[in-house]
């Protein structure tokens, strides 16, 4: 261990998930257009659609079946929420995977003494489901979807009480995420924000506003050293 050890005690890095964490398109686009074909409606391409995901599940469905030109009556959105839900969870890590220097980092910010916690519009329980699938539980202190909590992102209240409910405090946090709803939210909370360009967003993600724009998953660490000691440079004046 460098001179680093355990430098990072106090702080609590929040990380979002689909987009961010693990590339789950794959698997969510999947369930979508198994439910299109059940319509005689095209499948939409994973590259295509990937933008509509980050927003939560009933999201997703909605503007998938618009954007493919399936029928939507929002009087029987609770009934197709249940039924993408039901084959979602029965795929929900068959070909999502974390993206490449991701586990990598997670063990390096917590050998630094980091709290890491999830912060995610995907709902709790598929949440847990999936970090558990892809053996990335005991990386986080929480995990917390939109029902956790008293507002979803783009609210600050999403970070600030996932951040508390790690037993982390909201004013030395750092949110990473890769869409506008994460950076907002961020922003909300007076949270500083690292931004990664690989995610699902329809908004460039070098317009999105974050502190910090990042390329590669292994380059997040040098990103929150870098607003870390701007924070604290801030505090000294």
């Amino acid at each position: 261990m460098d001179d680093r050890a355990r430098d990072l005690e106090g702080w609590t890095v929040a990380f979002d998930l689909d987009g961010t964490l693990v590339e789950t398109a794959p698997d969510l686009i999947g369930t979508l257009n198994r439910m299109l074909s059940a319509r005689d409606i095209p499948q939409m391409p994973v590259k295509s659609a990937q933008h509509l995901v980050g927003h939560g599940a009933l999201a997703l469905l909605r503007h998938g079946f618009q954007e493919a030109g399936a029928p939507w009556d929002e009087a029987e959105a609770q009934a197709l929420l249940e039924e993408f839900l039901a084959d979602y969870i029965q795929h929900i890590a068959d070909f999502s995977r974390p993206y490449d220097g991701v586990i990598e980092t997670l063990e390096r910010l917590a050998a630094r003494g980091a709290i890491l916690c999830v912060a995610t519009n995907k709902r709790t329980d598929l949440s847990v489901a999936l970090i558990a699938a892809l053996d990335m539980t005991r990386h986080f202190a929480v995990i917390c979807g939109p029902d956790l909590v008293s507002a979803r992102k783009p609210d600050g209240a999403h970070i600030r009480e996932a951040v508390q409910m790690s037993g982390g405090d909201p004013a030395r946090a750092i949110m990473i995420g890769d869409g506008a709803p994460d950076v907002q939210a961020a922003k909300s909370a007076g949270v500083p924000s690292v931004v990664v360009s690989f995610g699902y967003t329809p908004i460039p993600a070098k317009d999105l506003g974050g502190d910090v724009l990042v390329d590669h998953f292994d380059k997040v660490e040098a990103a929150i050293d870098g607003l870390i000691a701007g924070v604290r440079a801030r505090r000294a004046i």
